[in-house]
């Protein structure tokens, strides 16, 4: 046997690291460990406090609410939102009738020679002048839309989930001009607001008949897409389908469908067929709703039959008749709340209407929705979406937590009046 082979057969004690007495390897530093406990520990202190800072609010109404036994029966705005809070610039909305209108199209185009239908720098020039751009502020950031004028005297419509939660709005015409704008209201089942600026020389757009589109006819949109730095680009298209149900957040809407770009920043602004009449109010993408992300070439809008009837509601009476309500709003139960203060999932309620049945029941801020007929109910959509298959008049079943205790009540549906 070679002196190699037997060496590594039976090592020497000292090649092994080891002294027959004890290991000859430095000991290890745990500086390095105790440095990251410490760093963690700092860091749990700090979100321990961040936390008990950020309960106060729900403790304090939590701990105000009276030990009573609860009994009521509700109603809430859930298919009108609410007038942001703006600052004292906001212009007041005026009491008064407006009457919009819907204008009758030339004769259909024809393949070869279109009768009346305008060139895509006329349909340009003409409609330009009745877009704007909105821009919304809020507590969580800002965003941004476009829109289209109703009537010079400063009536303006564009999407509901634009302007929904915004606390502040501006509206930039087509000249530069700015205005602040205040919400005459809101619907958020056709998904269609009305907004209204101190200005009586807008140049109001014309409404052509939706229900004389076909497919094939040509259409343009306009619009901000990706926000106010692209304000005013022009897209063009067809007319892809109509009469299309797309359901989104629990409730169906009938829309048309386009293959004219459509993007983020499009929505509220103006689709418009080839004799410069707006047809359709834009109002999403596939992608944008559906979770389709890289789908092309399918924007739907909402008809200009249904545009015209949901903003004269809203401008001569502030809302949508019909509309189901019970009376509330509020914010869902966070799932550390739940841990932290032992409560069930469900709707936090904030605020009740003054003079609503839910708040003539006793329903108060601080109370916690659980269930209604048996679904549970724990956000704002939610709650729009149940209500959709409900009607004034109906009821349901609610349980409500208040208190430590769970109450049920009879709730009835009543009619959202903004």
């Amino acid at each position: 046997m070679k002196n190699n082979d037997y060496k590594n057969e039976y090592p020497d004690p000292w090649d092994q690291g080891t002294y027959q007495t004890g290991s000859t390897k430095p000991p290890k530093s745990h500086s390095g460990l105790v440095a990251f406990l410490l760093i963690a520990v700092i860091f749990l202190a700090g979100i321990t406090s961040f936390l008990g800072i950020m309960n106060i609010r729900l403790f304090s109404v939590l701990k105000s609410q009276p030990e009573s036994t609860v009994s009521m029966s509700l109603h809430a705005d859930t298919d009108s939102i609410q007038t942001p809070t703006v600052s004292g610039t906001a212009p007041k909305v005026p009491h008064e009738d407006v009457d919009f209108q819907i204008n009758q199209s030339p004769a259909p185009e024809a393949p070869a020679s279109p009768d009346g239908a305008l060139s895509l720098q006329e349909i340009y020039d003409r409609s330009i002048v009745s877009v704007v751009s909105i821009t919304c502020g809020s507590t969580v950031g800002s965003s941004s839309g476009t829109g289209v004028v109703l009537a010079e005297n400063g009536y303006i419509v564009t999407n509901c989930h634009v302007v929904k939660d915004a606390q502040a709005i501006t509206v930039q015409l087509s000249d530069d001009r700015t205005f602040r704008a205040s919400l005459v209201g809101a619907d958020e089942t056709s998904d269609l607001a009305v907004l209204y600026v101190d200005a009586q020389d807008l140049t109001p757009a014309q409404f052509g008949n939706s229900d004389n589109l076909r497919v094939g006819d040509t259409v343009c949109a306009i619009g901000d897409p990706l926000g106010v730095e692209l304000r005013g680009t022009m897209t063009n298209g067809i007319i892809s389908a109509i009469n299309r149900d797309i359901t989104t957040n629990g409730r169906t809407m009938t829309l048309i469908q386009t293959n004219a770009a459509l993007n983020s920043g499009n929505s509220g602004g103006p689709l418009i067929n080839s004799y410069g009449q707006v047809v359709g109010i834009n109002t999403m993408k596939i992608g944008d709703y559906m979770n389709a992300a890289g789908v092309e070439g399918l924007g739907f809008a909402i008809p200009s039959t249904t545009v015209v009837d949901i903003v004269s509601q809203l401008v001569n009476q502030g809302y949508v008749s019909g509309r189901p309500s019970v009376g509330f709003t509020g914010e869902p139960v966070s799932s550390l709340y739940q841990y932290y203060y032992r409560l069930p999932a469900g709707m936090f309620i904030t605020e009740v209407t003054d003079g609503s049945d839910a708040a003539r029941q006793g329903l108060a801020s601080g109370d916690i929705l659980v269930t209604l007929d048996g679904t549970t109910i724990t956000t704002a959509e939610e709650l729009t979406s149940f209500l959709h298959s409900y009607e004034v008049g109906d009821t349901m079943e609610a349980v409500i937590y208040r208190s430590k205790k769970y109450h049920t009540i009879t709730l009835t549906v009543e009619e959202a009046k903004g």
